[in-house]
């Protein structure tokens, strides 16, 4: 067995797979071969160490991982069946404990999990009959979930925050949690933040949990938040058999809590910890490797690895400057065709910072007839803020048109009682107003942003698109035009859905989406000042980073073939501007230019 588990691991791998005793931290590269790492550690402990598989314990960060790592396990083992003590999520597997052991801290055994939306319903009640009513749901959803990945409880909240607004938060962060109480509810930050008080304040059971797990393997530890690592900490202190898998320059989610240096502080808490560097890497070429380490290598606040490849050198990496945003889509829709064998798009994958971005380059992909998938993401037309604004534009046009009718009233009832006075005014002069002001007055008259906290990543992405709604608003003055533009190029899409395959074609999405994916080509669009770092960013050392790693993990999803697009004006959010190239590519080695 040990010939055999080992004949497919390079040096580093072998060293990583081999350390079974005592804390580790594998840096490891992107692609790497991480999960093959994970998993004949995994196979060595039990074949090889003799670990009883149920003393080991997987921590993945999502359940498609958890269920791919167990599946590769079983495959190396042939048929052979291998029961690991637990392979699943921090959250299922908090879940997992609080179902046995929750009632001594006041949790139900059958207490119900409530998701996003059942959050805000909740937070909504409690702003009826609140004079709290200053923020948005959203924005109260988020200052407690960030609370709680603190392990920060409603009765400390003051002594830790005292911005604008921390009040109204922690009186709605006391009623939210009364309300769970009394429905015997958790959301998903309460089950980690109760295990790890569960852990602490019966020693007894942390116990029976240490001396049960006695191998911790936790992936992506870059993403881990505070309650996180508490919790690893924890369950690993007695044993000190924890090995914790991650890479500084693929830290991109410190939006939802995630912060890169947990990873130091582990080696802080753990003295004695082995550091493995995975740097060789299985998917890419050299030359995008090069160009990958020509970006990163700018960022001072983390270790950096050097990635390096035996595959071959590749074609150089390159660059394409379009006019406008219109342009830049062409070009890459014009380069899909022109490289795409027998009509496989699959292979083929388009990123963006934004999701706003999406919609000129699925425009582009109508006209030339491109199959494409968006990937975590609803097509831009089809957004729900996007057609909460037309069928406010669509009723100065028809006011008795029932689809848009009933979508205006459900918005609520100020709203369309204020809309409805707006329609009164503009009766006789919405065929002489601009498309982009009708949008503004409507904004203006029914308060429609005002539902949406810019502080929220998800309510500015909101606003994003809105805005990126109103830049094409600006191309089409005339409402009529305008909203016929619309729906043709809706058409299309509903007609490409007929010719096509769902799920097929060339994937659309966010660096963000893309982490953990790989593609043999990859473009990536609006690499600009203010899109590429994002404008959020360019004045914070640590929010500039994170944009450079996230830049980062999109290059190196290209195993082939690499373009980074941009342009030199664009319409952004309702206004034509100039654009400049992003900083991040304005370095290192020169690059390959292709006009």
């Amino acid at each position: 067995m040990d010939s055999d588990l080992f004949k497919y691991l390079n040096e580093k791998q072998k060293e990583a797979v081999k350390h079974t005793h005592g804390p580790a931290v594998i840096l490891a590269g992107a692609g790497s071969g991480k999960t093959r790492v994970i998993i004949h550690k995994v196979l060595h402990l039990v074949e090889n160490e003799h670990v009883s598989p149920s003393q080991i314990v997987m921590i993945t960060f999502t359940n498609k991982a958890a269920q791919e790592m167990k599946s590769r396990i079983q495959a190396a083992l042939q048929g052979d069946s291998l029961s690991l003590g637990y392979v699943g999520t921090f959250h299922s597997f908090c879940s997992y404990v609080l179902r046995r052991d929750g009632p001594v801290i006041g949790v139900d055994h059958n207490f119900i999990i409530y998701d996003d939306s059942d959050q805000e319903t909740i937070i909504k009640e409690i702003l009826k009959s609140s004079t709290t009513k200053r923020f948005t749901p959203s924005y109260y959803r988020n200052r407690i979930s960030t609370a709680k990945n603190m392990l920060i409880n409603p009765e400390r909240y003051l002594e830790v925050f005292s911005d604008y607004g921390a009040a109204h938060a922690a009186q709605v962060y006391k009623q939210y949690q009364e309300k769970l109480g009394r429905n015997h509810a958790l959301d998903f930050d309460d089950l980690i933040m109760k295990v790890t008080l569960l852990f602490t304040k019966h020693p007894d059971i942390l116990a029976k949990y240490q001396n049960k797990y006695t191998h911790l393997l936790v992936d992506e530890f870059q993403d881990t938040n505070y309650a996180q690592y508490v919790l690893t900490r924890l369950l690993g202190e007695k044993s000190r058999n924890v090995t914790v898998v991650g890479d500084f320059s693929q830290s991109i989610y410190s939006w939802r809590g995630a912060d890169i240096r947990n990873l130091e502080k582990f080696k802080e808490d753990f003295t004695d910890t082995h550091i493995y560097n995975l740097e060789q890497n299985y998917r890419c070429t050299q030359n995008i490797l090069n160009f990958a380490y020509d970006v990163i290598s700018q960022n001072e606040t983390h270790p950096i690895l050097q990635l390096f490849t035996t595959n071959v050198e590749g074609e150089e990496v390159i660059f394409h400057e379009a006019d406008n945003e219109q342009g830049e889509a062409l070009y890459i829709a014009n380069q899909i065709k022109q490289q795409v064998i027998q009509g496989n798009y699959n292979e083929f994958a388009v990123l963006y910072r934004t999701n706003a971005q999406s919609r000129a380059i699925e425009e582009a992909f109508l006209h030339y007839s491109i199959p494409y998938t968006l990937i975590g993401g609803v097509r831009f037309y089809e957004r729900k803020e996007v057609k909460d604004v037309l069928s406010y534009l669509r009723l100065l046009i028809n006011p008795t048109e029932e689809i848009s009718l009933e979508r205006a009233r459900k918005l609520g009832k100020k709203r369309w009682e204020q809309f409805s006075n707006l329609y009164i005014e503009l009766s006789a002069t919405k065929d002489q107003t601009d498309t982009a002001d009708l949008m503004e007055r409507v904004f203006q008259e029914t308060g429609y942003l005002d539902q949406y906290d810019p502080n929220d990543p998800e309510d500015y992405a909101r606003l994003e698109n809105i805005k990126e709604l109103k830049s094409v608003a600006l191309k089409y003055p005339k409402l009529i035009e305008f909203l016929e533009q619309i729906a043709l190029v809706e058409s299309e899409y509903s007609e490409g859905e007929k010719r096509g395959k769902r799920g097929e074609g060339v994937r659309l999405m966010t660096l963000h989406q893309a982490k953990g994916l790989e593609f043999t080509h990859v473009f990536i669009s609006g690499v600009e000042e203010g899109i590429l770092p994002h404008s959020r960013s360019v004045d914070d050392l640590f929010q500039l980073e994170e944009e450079r790693r996230l830049f980062y993990v999109g290059i190196t999803r290209a195993r082939e073939h690499l373009y980074v697009t941009y342009a030199r004006r664009r319409t952004v959010f309702g206004r034509r501007s100039e654009t400049m190239k992003s900083r991040f590519i304005g370095g290192g080695t020169e690059p390959s230019w292709d006009y």
